[in-house]
């Protein structure tokens, strides 16, 4: 099938080279003419682990290619794939704007009939505001607007766009509803199922599935500093509680809030919608601010340790990404507290795998960025870890301890056991569990 992709970002860039890699003709376009040389040249501008694989072999096989000319990429197209910024603006509501401004554009190209496609993550009710535009323009035999909302987490986006737990397809169209059942059968040869549905069915469920998510990290943050108040260990209240097959082990891990590109973005969104629609959505308001509450509790226990005077104090910080596997830093939870740490007059040393040239855009001297995870530690009174990245979960320990100027972490994300911590004479503190209390070391007196 001759497919066009409408945006480069990360959802553009991750549909296009998976359609391909099924044998797809896929002509991505994008308005930024340097993003777009990138791509012809070969650099992928997002981490997405396995995707330069596949961006590699469908590059050079001509089935993936990149072009700023939206007159070239919708010609021969077939289906429409719009997947386009869909920023929060300052109620919360999504700024339909690009998407709006790109149906407008094909209203004016489009000489044949098109499956149009909102792959963005767009408040219920963008479908039929897409197809009102574009019906402007052409004649409603001309084209089909469909809903089909991405479920793709970051850090494992390929695996999960290649084998989804299910395809979601909103339309009311027979022959909208054919073509989109051919493009998607090739990804459930193993029986997941493509549920198709109305338009607004499949807007909700895109928003309904992320809130929740959202939502059952935020009770289990919650529950987690209740553990603390009781003695409890958070650990193992989670294993009991996944344990139980109507709950699932799942989205039960305590840390310091979610980020990301989504959750943050469509909780706003839905609870944005429910005011619209007179709706007192409670949980999610719940939700929103038991986040933000949640993203200042490393820095509290960090504060606490030094008695609130953290000026002149220097906290190696492991982690900026606001989960592992990716860059993206987007409402990163390490944001939040490293300006926490700098507002209190403390030095940061910090080290992340690869999101450090996009924290760096934010905050260019004003943190120290280290080209390993040790070097973090050089000097450092602390170690404060945000992100769970595999390479922290098993490091040199003596090395940990002999570079700290005292052996003290700060685990955000709960990465360690409690008893290991303890034998290796460390400090650490972390969520939902007991803390460890290790011994100052005596600094020898020189006469």
């Amino acid at each position: 099938m001759n497919i066009a992709v409408i945006g480069t970002g990360y959802v553009g860039l991750v549909t296009g080279t998976c359609f391909a890699e099924t044998g797809n003709n896929v002509i991505c376009v994008d308005n930024n003419e340097k993003k777009v040389q990138r791509l012809l040249k070969g650099e992928i501008p997002i981490f997405e682990p396995g995707l330069d694989v596949l961006f590699e072999r469908n590059t050079k096989e001509g089935r993936l290619v990149f072009t700023t000319d939206l007159n070239k990429a919708v010609e021969h197209a077939q289906i429409i794939f719009l997947a386009l910024p869909t920023p929060p603006g300052e109620d919360g509501s999504a700024d339909l704007s690009y998407i709006m401004g790109v149906a407008r554009q094909l209203g004016g190209i489009i000489e044949e009939y098109k499956v149009i496609v909102d792959k963005s993550t767009v408040p219920v009710g963008t479908a039929e505001k897409v197809a009102e535009v574009l019906a402007g323009q052409l004649s409603k035999k001309m084209f089909d607007v469909v809903s089909n909302p991405e479920f793709l987490r970051e850090g494992v986006a390929v695996e999960d766009f290649l084998k989804p737990d299910r395809v979601v397809v909103g339309t009311r169209s027979e022959k909208a509803r054919k073509l989109m059942r051919q493009l998607y059968e090739p990804f459930v040869r193993q029986g997941n199922p493509i549920y198709f549905m109305d338009e607004r069915s499949a807007e909700m469920t895109k928003y309904a599935a992320n809130s929740y998510l959202a939502a059952r990290i935020s009770f289990m943050n919650e529950i987690a500093n209740l553990c603390e108040k009781v003695g409890a260990n958070v650990d193992q209240v989670r294993i009991g509680m996944g344990s139980d097959s109507r709950i699932g082990k799942r989205f039960l891990f305590p840390g310091i809030g979610y980020g990301g590109s989504c959750f943050p973005k469509d909780v706003q969104a839905l609870a944005k919608t429910a005011t619209e629609y007179s709706y007192d959505f409670k949980i999610l308001k719940s939700v929103m601010k038991v986040n933000g509450i949640q993203k200042n509790v490393l820095t509290k226990k960090i504060r606490k340790y030094y008695k609130s005077n953290l000026a002149g104090k220097t906290i190696g910080v492991w982690g900026l990404a606001f989960k592992p596997n990716t860059d993206d830093i987007r409402e990163a939870p390490a944001l939040t507290i490293i300006d926490e740490l700098l507002d209190a007059g403390a030095q940061v040393r910090a080290f992340d795998p690869e999101a450090m040239d996009n924290v760096r855009t934010l905050y260019g001297d004003r943190i120290a960025f280290c080209s390993n995870m040790y070097e973090a530690l050089d000097g450092a009174d602390s170690l404060c870890i945000m992100t769970e990245w595999s390479e922290f979960r098993n490091p040199d320990f003596e090395r940990m301890s002999a570079m700290l100027r005292e052996p003290v972490v700060f685990d955000g994300r709960n990465v360690y056991d409690l008893d290991q911590m303890k034998a290796l004479g460390f400090h650490y503190v972390s969520i939902g569990r007991p803390k460890v209390k290790g011994k100052k070391r005596v600094e020898a007196v020189v006469e």
